[in-house]
């Protein structure tokens, strides 16, 4: 008999996501949006998001068990994210998966966010390379990791953002150049109509003390384009927008790589994987291509329905957990809405520190 069939709950954010995966195989999964209801405000406005996941919990859940063509009963066991995110909204996920795992007698498992999108490459890809280098670049978090077995070993941390990460960065500026919500997307759409020459906009902490160089910082870079934009403005002349767009998309999508590839080399590994929202820009993966190519580096993208937060990473997850035989939760697990990426596992109790397991 193999694995049971695992069950993940990902409501980190604006997405609520219900996926089903077996032994590595994804059989199904569905995902919900509330990003319509918070394009008005240009960003992400928590109540909202987490009255969303409400209405939405259900209705995925079944959309992922029809899509695998499965019934509720066939589920072996329940993962759900426990943090980082948004309070309010992985409570929501959390309640909904202690229920499901209550009524169905089944183990739960919390997971780590970001450990779910190192983990969705796996359900295209297979199994990691043990180790790998990870790039995860999402709008709340760019991080350069070491993964040797994700299911077990602790994650090593390579380098971090100290400030902005790249999504949040191509927010904000997309906001200053007059572009739609969210800025990722209406940014790369954009910068294919642009010159990434017209503007030479700074490579951030690509020169400096050896301690940073795969640290990652897109402040600076963000208020380089807004002044740029204001300079315009100021002079009366008009702004020219696919240009600036396309400048900034070069510069993120340089240092990314630049840095992923030369923590490659450094380490010795010969697989880079690129995760998170940021790796469904096209530019990012076209030099991501180009470079790993250039250096003799296997790259690893999920598809683009997979970078975005999903259902299925965190099922990806659980599934990993439940075949390397990790303990599930505890009955009084919580969330941490700030909790640093140590392992894949995150179980959380509202008066502790979070244990790893």
């Amino acid at each position: 008999m193999g694995s049971p069939v695992v069950l993940g709950i990902e409501s980190s954010c604006d997405e609520t996501g219900a996926g089903l995966v077996r032994d590595g195989r994804l059989l199904g999964h569905t995902v919900a949006s509330s990003m319509d209801e918070h394009a008005r405000f240009g960003g992400v406005v928590p109540e909202i998001a987490a009255r969303a996941h409400l209405h939405a919990l259900t209705p995925v859940v079944r959309g992922a068990l029809a899509d695998a063509g499965l019934r509720a009963s066939d589920i072996g066991a329940v993962a759900v994210t426990t943090g980082p995110g948004l309070a309010g909204a992985l409570q929501v996920g959390l309640a909904g998966a202690k229920g499901l795992a209550y009524a169905l007698g089944v183990p739960l498992y919390g997971v780590h966010h970001l450990a779910g999108h190192v983990a969705a490459d796996t359900l295209a890809h297979g199994p990691l390379p043990d180790p790998c280098v990870v790039l995860i670049v999402s709008g709340g978090h760019t991080s350069l990791l070491l993964v040797r077995d994700l299911a077990r070993d602790r994650i090593v941390h390579l380098g971090d953002t100290v400030d902005d990460a790249a999504g949040e960065c191509f927010d904000k500026v997309a906001r200053v150049f007059g572009l739609p919500y969210p800025g990722g997307p209406a940014m790369d759409r954009k910068a294919r109509e642009g010159d990434p020459r017209a503007v030479h906009f700074p490579r951030p902490l690509t020169a400096g003390p050896p301690e940073k160089r795969f640290a990652f910082s897109f402040s600076g870079l963000k208020t380089a384009a807004a002044r740029w934009a204001e300079s315009h403005r100021a002079a009366g002349r008009p702004l020219p927008v696919a240009d600036g767009a396309a400048a900034l998309q070069e510069a993120v999508a340089d240092v990314l790589t630049r840095k992923a590839v030369a923590a490659c080399t450094e380490h010795g590994v010969g697989t880079l994987v690129v995760v998170g929202g940021v790796a469904a820009n096209s530019r990012v993966r076209t030099l991501a291509e180009e470079r790993c190519a250039a250096a003799g580096i296997t790259l690893r993208v999920p598809p683009l329905r997979l970078c975005t937060d999903n259902g299925a990473m965190i099922a990806a997850v659980g599934d990993l957990l439940v075949r390397a035989g990790a303990a599930p939760a505890p009955l009084d697990v919580s969330i941490d809405p700030s909790a640093p990426l140590e392992y894949a596992a995150l179980h959380p109790v509202a008066a502790g520190r979070p244990v790893a397991v």
